[in-house]
């Protein structure tokens, strides 16, 4: 089992900058992958950026790449989304999740989620 914990969601206007930690428990953290995804109301969840093992290689969706990092700290057990110019259609919940084997953008990929973190961007 993996627990996941998100912390850092709240209110923010747009353009503003909002970083989000993930921190994990349950299992060696460096053998999961990880991923942001994220939900809007009446939609459903959406990639955001996925991170590997050791953090050397990331991926974005495309409408993030740019303005979000994806990050991990190993020694932490914590994977980190900054989001910098934060725009009124990234509110959603952010979801962070842990793929036993692989990463990538796939729903289907990942085993373990956390319960969410609200980001909510005004106009």
């Amino acid at each position: 089992q993996v627990q996941l914990v998100e912390s850092g969601g709240g209110l923010v206007q747009a353009g503003d900058s909002l970083s989000l930690s993930c921190a994990a428990s349950g299992r060696t953290f460096i053998n999961l992958g990880m991923g942001w995804f994220r939900q809007a109301p009446g939609k459903e969840r959406e990639f955001v950026a996925a991170i590997s093992w050791g953090g050397g290689s990331a991926y974005y969706a495309d409408s993030m790449k740019g303005r979000f990092t994806i990050s991990r700290d190993n020694a932490k057990n914590t994977v980190y989304l900054r989001m910098n110019s934060l725009k009124p259609e990234d509110t959603a919940v952010y979801y962070c999740a842990a793929a036993l084997t692989g990463w990538g953008e796939r729903v289907k990929k990942y085993d373990y989620w956390g319960q969410g973190t609200q980001v909510t961007v005004s106009s």
